[in-house]
């Protein structure tokens, strides 16, 4: 199955986008290549819920030759997509192929690094700016992240679209292409409701809080800002 369940997250595996992480893994791809395989990944994986969670319905189709029935996915204008800037920015205009009419928000969210993890494993997260569309209850939310790492990040920004929301979404995803069981836990525990869709549970986190074997930093491979 594509998309198959985990002890701590659901697992996209689909064959297309194992064989696009394991290229963007690899430190010798460049930039525009790592972009463009975060595209890939975002698009399979649009596509990935679209087989997995959401319904269709059969229609009544006027073909140039006779009447037929067909069938459309329900729930397609009814989908929220949330940017967590900026590395998820090339993985959104993936998502974007598969759900072109979603409605789209934005939070730039970034960890301290310089304060380093606490205790618990967890980085002070700031938000800089934020705006988001209205979320209702028959809604598809989608928050995106190419990186779950320690989850500090992640649990802030949910922390935020759910205080915006006026409902409950119908579905709830947090998207990321890898992940570390830390993070996974982290939100799993703050955020029940969610569930967790990822392409990778990679190994661990290093005591600088980075994934491992990880991609690196997205965001300075995919801007080129390193």
């Amino acid at each position: 199955m594509p998309i198959e369940d985990r002890d701590q997250a659901s697992l996209v595996t689909h064959a297309l986008a194992k064989d696009t992480l394991s290229r963007i893994r690899d430190e010798n791809t460049e930039q525009v290549a790592f972009r463009k395989g975060l595209v890939k990944l975002g698009r399979i994986c649009g596509y990935e819920i679209i087989d997995g969670v959401m319904d269709t319905e059969y229609v009544t189709v006027q073909t140039p030759l006779t009447e037929t029935t067909g069938e459309r996915v329900k729930g397609l204008d009814d989908v929220v997509i949330i940017n967590v800037l900026r590395a998820a920015t090339p993985f959104v205009e993936g998502l974007l192929k598969a759900f072109p009419r979603a409605k789209q928000g934005v939070i730039s969210a970034g960890r301290d690094e310089e304060a380093g993890m606490d205790e618990t494993g967890a980085f002070p997260i700031s938000i800089d700016y934020q705006k988001l569309p209205e979320i209702t209850k028959s809604d598809t939310v989608v928050v995106a992240d190419p990186m779950l790492a320690t989850g500090s990040t992640m649990c802030t920004v949910l922390e935020h679209v759910l205080d915006e929301a006026e409902a409950t979404p119908e579905n709830l995803f947090v998207l990321s292409a890898v992940s570390a069981p830390e993070g996974l836990l982290r939100v799993g525990e703050e955020y029940p409701e969610a569930d967790l869709l990822t392409v990778s549970i990679d190994d661990k986190l290093d005591e600088e809080g980075f994934i491992v074997p990880g991609l690196g930093d997205a965001g300075d491979r995919a801007f080129r800002t390193k």
